[in-house]
């Protein structure tokens, strides 16, 4: 099977990043990804690990509301021969349904998000429109979370067609003792010290101010430094909000890095404190390192974070403090959790799992004999928190 993923553009923070992992173990699952963007955004890490993948992708500069942009992505999905359409995203979703049907094979849609926040009447009947039009052009629909597939079935009326599947990632390994050691030299910690990440964007919504409100209410005798890796356009507020405190300029540290990774992976602890989040591929990845979390109990982190593999609090600053104060005073719960993290992310989300069930969707959706029927694809066993 050849599978036309179109996506919005390359951005390492969409589903492209994901989509360069998926194309490495695609052939072992039976199938080829190829991956056409809207719109070009430049050089992506992401544009570069699909082409190593022998996955090299196709940008299109389609503009918003081009009437053309059907006939393009037709173009670019018939010069490879693909045999279905997976769309990512709401342009890609009603650019991909109508090219699809001129190709005459199927299409199949993630739901990447949740729009669950209060709207008027218009806006209702708008994502109501959308919905209807997802049950008829879609062969297949896919919710990355329980939580997306009982939002789906309340706006949609039923769960027909749809499978609960998270995105996968490539293992990103453990840290070696080498790296550990490097990142904490880099830090000037000492080696009782405990070090957290957090790697999440510097956006609205993700909530680095409660995390800065939870390490500003931590004990000054607890062994903690906090390392923000992050990037966005809250970074230059919180920098300054840090560096005006003395509690958390003593505390915490901003640290740029091309790669996520390489934090998370000589961290003992990773922080995740958003206000609201479907399923954070970054969390994901850092139980892949064996990092155990600190997370707030919003979206759908709870199907990736459980009680085993970290904490789960509420929306509060002072839970978190907390959990922190809990996690930084024993080192067998971290590591206990750590190893519980690792052994989740090899079960439930390493990529060749999710290729595997991506694959069988598309089977189904192909209408190939032997295929499970879409409701056997429901796995909330698999979400399930532990």
């Amino acid at each position: 099977m050849k599978i036309g993923h179109l996506v919005e553009s390359l951005d390492d923070r969409g589903a492209a990043a994901a989509l360069a992992d998926l194309a490495g173990a695609a052939p072992a699952a039976g199938f080829e990804v190829v991956v056409v963007a809207l719109t070009p955004s430049g050089h992506s890490d992401a544009a570069t690990r699909l082409g190593r993948a022998g996955a090299a992708p196709v940008e299109l500069n389609v503009a918003p509301w081009d009437p053309r942009a059907v006939f393009k992505v037709v173009g670019a999905l018939r010069a490879h021969g693909v045999d279905l359409v997976h769309t990512h995203g709401t342009r890609p979703d009603v650019v991909g349904s109508a090219a699809a049907a001129r190709l005459r094979v199927p299409a199949v849609s993630t739901l990447h998000h949740i729009h669950a926040e209060p709207a008027d009447r218009v806006d209702h009947l708008r994502r109501t429109a959308k919905t209807l039009a997802r049950k008829r052009f879609m062969t297949r629909t896919i919710a990355t979370s329980a939580l997306q597939r009982d939002w789906y079935r309340r706006v949609a009326g039923s769960v027909a067609g749809l499978s609960v599947i998270p995105d996968g990632a490539a293992d990103p390994g453990t840290g070696s003792p080498e790296e550990v050691l490097r990142l904490r030299r880099g830090l000037g910690v000492d080696d009782d010290e405990v070090v957290a990440v957090s790697v999440a964007p510097m956006r609205r919504g993700q909530g680095q101010d409660m995390l800065l409100d939870a390490i500003a209410e931590l004990p000054p005798e607890e062994p903690l430094t906090v390392v923000l890796g992050g990037d966005g356009p809250l970074r230059r507020w919180l920098e300054s909000r840090v560096a005006g405190d003395e509690a958390l300029s003593g505390r915490v540290t901003f640290r740029r890095s091309t790669d996520p990774l390489v934090l998370l992976r000589g961290a003992d602890i990773q922080l995740h404190t958003t206000r609201h989040d479907t399923m954070p591929r970054m969390l994901v990845l850092g139980q892949g390192t064996g990092t155990p979390a600190v997370a707030t109990r919003v979206g759908g982190i709870p199907e990736i974070v459980t009680r085993d593999t970290g904490a789960l609090t509420p929306v509060s600053s002072a839970h978190i403090s907390d959990e922190l104060v809990r996690m930084v005073r024993d080192p067998e719960l971290r590591a206990r959790r750590g190893a519980a993290a690792r052994s989740r992310f090899l079960d439930r989300f390493e990529v060749s799992r999710w290729a595997a069930r991506l694959g069988e969707v598309y089977h189904s959706a192909l209408g190939h004999a032997g295929a499970p029927d879409p409701a056997e694809l429901d796995t909330p066993g698999a979400l399930a928190q532990g």
